[in-house]
């Protein structure tokens, strides 16, 4: 996998938002990673705002619940995405 050059989730504007890039060396880890990610969201019952991605990156972007801040909730599931990237392409 390759380094995505962003070590934590970038906060932006309002409704408040976690924004991070991921990017993978090939299209099978990008795969595995999206696949997890689906997972996890069925999981939690939380699920990212808005993914994109291609064939060797995927950006999500996480929103506070109903515009709010952001909370623990949130910041914890982008943890676990952020898990989830370690552990692609294993």
């Amino acid at each position: 996998m390759a380094d995505t050059g962003m070590t934590t989730w970038e906060e932006r504007g309002k409704p408040a938002t976690l924004f991070k890039r991921f990017a993978f060396e090939r299209y099978g880890a990008t795969r595995d990673f999206l696949d997890a990610l689906a997972a996890l969201s069925e999981e939690t019952g939380l699920h990212p705002q808005n993914i994109n991605f291609g064939t060797t990156y995927v950006n999500i972007t996480l929103e506070a619940v109903e515009g709010g801040e952001l909370d623990e909730a949130v910041r914890a599931f982008a943890t676990r995405i952020d898990a989830l990237y370690s552990r692609a392409g294993e």
